[in-house]
């Protein structure tokens, strides 16, 4: 495969750029190629990767040419690299100088120094991207391929360009990259590549905690992660990158629903989840949501192991995890409520479905309920059909209800109809815990069905039990009302 410009010309938009940036090449006397991902994407035939650009010569500069031909007003520098970004509505344009990049042993920072074309390939993670098309006038198209990308992609097959170790100790990232694209692409992972990342998996310590938190998304926005997810187990590098998913391994757990080994057991729920949501958070919520099972695993003479308490246990856990791989605050929270929440429709399931229980988990699961209801359906990995058969339709009586609008609505955003300061009011009692427990009891009449969600119920309700409530003499809240009263 000589030439490639067909295949370049049934990108649109891409080729005009592709376009824009030869006639500047041209213009300023620069070698410009089109290479990396793109250049892998077009041959393979799936959606594109942002447009990588390499310049022999001034990157930089030459973006700052490039910009105003593709309609970018605006050019984002990095100096140290040499490398250049322009935003576009639709997508980046990156241009970066042809070079090559070293780490020294503890350094998370490369050493960039100049290269040739040839030189800069070679320095790229892997064949099946070390690959450069160029946009020059005289040879517009033409593939350069030194290291048989081309043979790799058609094989399946993720291969460094130069010795792995090599690559690897250049940027250690690029271990779990190897992971990565064996998962999106469905590619085996060469022999000569696993045995390296065995022998220095430790090294990925030295990389930010951000950018291997980008590749563990993209692990599991990948068809099936399991692969993915499977394969660092395997190196050697899931301990290092996600422990709470490696401790997982080999520890055995009840069959009864669930696959024995509860590792297995999570990789076959993340699975199951991706054949109905492409929303990243949850398919990382089902990766999560054991992790407490080993902290609270014991062994009942009767009953075989048990793991009383794992959701709030490893629902704790995610702060700490949260911290380590820079997750933003809210995908923490998000993740630590369907972890926390994740047996709730369970014992729904198993115990049997009333309107209290439905209305409850409503409250509790709020926005989250949908998630969280596609979150236990995938954890049912049982191998026996006729319990598959009986938990699901147990969940469907539960959506059931659910589906109510007027009931979601009523308890999507639930508290009790009658607020603190008429409860003062009325009870002539300073803020204090008095206050909660009778909304607390308030809150529980309503989800227990003896009133209706409704102010002119929840009041009539409150003048009833208020007595029974009332704050004992000598209490900080009864000195409290005693003294608004004088």
């Amino acid at each position: 495969m000589a030439n490639v410009t067909s295949l370049l010309e049934e990108q649109s938009n891409g080729y005009l750029i592709l376009e824009s940036a030869s006639e500047v090449a041209e213009t300023v006397g620069s070698e410009i190629y089109v290479v990396g991902g793109y250049v892998r994407d077009v041959l393979m035939k799936r959606e594109k990767s942002d447009i990588d650009l390499m310049v022999v010569g001034d990157g930089i500069a030459f973006a700052e040419k490039l910009a105003p031909k593709i309609g970018s007003k605006r050019v984002v520098p990095f100096e140290k690299f040499g490398t250049a970004q322009i935003p576009l509505t639709d997508g980046v344009v990156e241009v970066a100088s042809a070079r090559t990049e070293t780490y020294e042993e503890n350094s998370r920072n490369p050493i960039v120094s100049e290269a040739d074309l040839t030189t800069d390939l070679s320095r790229r993670d892997f064949t099946i991207n070390a690959m450069a098309v160029s946009v020059n006038r005289e040879d517009f198209g033409k593939l350069h391929d030194p290291f048989n990308g081309v043979r790799d992609l058609n094989s399946g097959l993720i291969r460094t360009p130069l010795d792995p170790d090599a690559t690897f100790s250049d940027d250690p990232l690029r271990m779990v990259r190897a992971v990565r694209f064996s998962s999106q692409l469905d590619f085996k992972v060469d022999d000569k590549i696993v045995d390296s990342i065995r022998r220095q998996a430790t090294r990925i310590e030295i990389v930010s905690a951000e950018r291997i938190t980008a590749e563990i998304y993209k692990i599991l926005d990948s068809p099936v992660p399991s692969v993915g997810l499977d394969l660092l187990q395997k190196v050697g590098l899931m301990k290092l990158v996600l422990p709470e998913i490696a401790t997982l391994h080999g520890l055995e757990q009840p069959s009864e629903w669930h696959h024995k080994d509860i590792f297995y057991h999570t990789l076959q729920v993340v699975d199951n989840i991706c054949g109905n949501t492409i929303n990243t958070e949850l398919r990382f919520a089902a990766l999560l949501h054991d992790i407490g099972k080993p902290r609270t695993r014991r062994l009942d003479k009767r009953r075989g192991w048990t793991f009383h308490g794992h959701d709030a246990v490893g629902a704790n856990m995610i702060n700490r995890l949260a911290k380590r791989m820079k997750l933003s605050n809210d995908s923490r929270d998000y993740l630590k409520k369907l972890t926390l929440l994740h047996l709730r429709p369970i014992a729904l399931a198993k115990e049997g479905v009333t309107d209290s229980a439905v209305r409850r988990l409503l409250v509790v699961a709020g926005d989250e309920v949908d998630d969280l209801m596609t979150l236990c359906r995938a954890d049912i990995t049982s191998k026996n059909p006729k319990l598959v058969k009986k938990f699901l339709g147990n969940f469907d009586r539960v959506e059931e209800l659910m589906n109510d609008v007027v009931e979601r609505d009523a308890y999507s955003a639930f508290q009790s109809p009658l607020r603190g300061e008429k409860i003062m009011e009325e009870c002539g009692i300073g803020p204090g815990k008095t206050v909660g427990r009778i909304k607390t009891a308030i809150e529980e009449a309503i989800l227990d069905g003896k009133i209706e969600n409704s102010y002119d119920d929840a009041y009539r309700y409150f003048l009833e039990i208020k007595d029974e409530f009332a704050p004992k003499e000598g209490t900080r809240e009864n000195r409290s009302s005693e003294s608004s009263r004088q």
